[in-house]
């Protein structure tokens, strides 16, 4: 085992000779790119590709402070201060390969807690350019029903009330627009890497609900000068475990208390809007587009409802990662049976995309042994995600007359899920989901109401008033309660 070495920038040469690390000369970066929602996937995807424009000799401008809103934010804002802002990333290939190199491209992280004005200030500074979110779907703070803004969010009208003490990513965005635009500097651009269909419409959409209330003038200057383009991103980011650390450390004696893991597959489609510049991402491999609507779509439907449908299933049966799943040939055989009679038929054609290489490239991805991504984590925050990813997906195929029962029989999981709390052993199921409460209350109802849980119109719309869904609803619901086994349920429809 080699000597242990602390990750940080004094110790980059030692390490260099270990594994790749920047070859970029960081203290001379200037920061272009402030990042709301640092985690995970961003250090995987966005802040990767930055990396590699810089390992390229290029793009020294742009340069990524991140951002803290949450408290949950601190422990990492810790960790990256204490390694310079520097992270491994681990990218875990099926036939067991690990490619691990250290990223650079961050530089900077502050908590926007305690104190908004660092963060304010370092928006509204001139050198940034792009103001970049994952904020995750229930960041966005809209009715996933009427996709109108929230106003009822406490945090929201503590922000209508005091500008100058932003809490939700609406307050800071304001607040730095406002001061730019009072210092007569360009205004940057909003970029949603998120997975929401139409992200950026939907930041612009919910940004102007929001000042227009706050402030009419700003909300004007805002719609004339801020771009927010549409984009697509996408790679398998698994939270990190102790093994990961642990391996790190064994393999190269890296000692970085929170690498990142990811599958080697990555994409990330643009609209090629922007207010003030961009990095030249597409030198390494980003695709600029003129309406990245239509890749959405296939990624959220395939991809995204996929891995819900796999994760739902799953958790109830008690698999505990969804590759344990893919190797189920039950599991299997559902997921690629949805995908192509349910989610299929609604997306059209998509250029230069071949669906069916895709979809087999999903279950491929999916079944990767060493990326081990739990189901509780896909099955967190379903609330926000299900209505984007799969609900929809029922209402369009109602709509043309299309297959529904494989996708119904994941939302009467979810009422079971929800309701029981336990897999069909007993074992308890970890739930993280902002709705938990609601969910339960709901999925608990059915025992006097067999609609109770999708009468919830927040999440479901109208499908509860529909009598093709509401019957094939039921009888799936019945069957999961009475007899309690969703493998044999799920091979019967198959």
């Amino acid at each position: 085992m080699k000597t242990t070495i602390h990750l940080n920038q004094d110790k980059l040469q030692e390490l260099g000779s270990r594994l790749p690390v920047p070859k970029y000369n960081r203290s001379a970066t200037n920061i272009g790119i402030v990042h709301i929602g640092v985690g995970g996937f961003q250090r995987a995807h966005q802040a990767y590709y930055l990396h590699q424009l810089r390992q390229l000799g290029e793009a020294s401008e742009w340069g990524i402070c991140g951002i803290g809103l949450r408290e949950s934010d601190t422990k990492l804002s810790d960790i990256l201060k204490a390694q310079d802002h520097l992270y491994t990333l681990m990218v875990k290939h099926p036939d067991g390969k690990i490619e691990s190199e250290i990223m650079g491209s961050i530089v900077d992280f502050k908590m926007g807690t305690t104190d908004p004005e660092p963060v304010i200030s370092r928006m509204a500074h001139k050198d940034t350019r792009i103001v970049s979110l994952t904020i995750t779907e229930g960041g966005y703070n809209f009715n996933p029903t009427t996709g109108e803004f929230n106003f009822d969010n406490p945090d929201i009208q503590h922000e209508l009330r005091h500008p100058q003490d932003p809490i939700t990513v609406y307050g800071f965005l304001t607040a730095a627009l406002k001061r730019r635009r009072d210092a007569a500097l360009p205004a940057f651009t909003v970029l949603s890497c998120d997975n929401i269909e139409h992200n950026g419409d939907m930041t612009r959409k919910m940004l102007l609900a929001f000042a227009e209330v706050q402030d009419p003038d700003l909300a004007k200057w805002i719609a004339q000068e801020v771009c927010f383009p549409n984009s697509m991103v996408d790679r398998i980011t698994p939270v990190t475990v102790k093994a990961d650390i642990d391996s790190l450390a064994q393999s190269y004696g890296v000692d970085d208390a929170w690498p990142v893991t990811c599958e080697p597959f990555i994409q990330w489609v643009i609209e090629d809007k922007f207010s003030n510049g961009r990095p030249a991402f597409e030198k390494v491999g980003v695709q600029f587009v003129p309406d990245v609507g239509p890749y959405e779509k296939m990624k959220l439907r395939l991809l995204n409802a996929g891995h819900s449908v796999l994760g739902l299933l799953g958790a109830i049966h008690g698999h505990p990662t969804i590759n344990a799943c893919i190797e189920d040939k039950v599991f299997k055989r559902y997921l690629r049976t949805f995908l192509d009679t349910e989610a299929t038929p609604i997306l059209g054609n998509i250029e230069g995309i071949d669906l069916m290489d895709y979809k087999d490239s999903l279950l491929t991805r999916f079944a990767n042994p060493n990326i081990k991504d739990s189901v509780s984590r896909i099955c967190s925050e379903s609330s926000a995600k299900l209505p984007k990813f799969l609900i929809a997906t029922i209402h369009e195929n109602l709509a043309i007359g299309g297959s529904i029962k494989l996708a119904t029989l994941v939302i009467a999981a979810w009422c079971y899920y929800s309701d029981k709390e336990v897999d069909q052993n007993g074992q308890p199921l970890e739930i993280i989901d902002a709705m938990q409460g609601k969910l339960h209350d709901a999925a608990k109802e059915t025992a006097n109401n067999m609609l109770a849980f999708v009468q919830l119109e927040s999440l479901f719309g109208g499908l509860a008033k529909n009598e093709r869904f509401t019957k094939v609803y039921c009888a799936m619901l019945q069957q999961l309660y009475e007899a309690g086994d969703i493998k044999k349920m799920m091979h019967s429809m198959i």
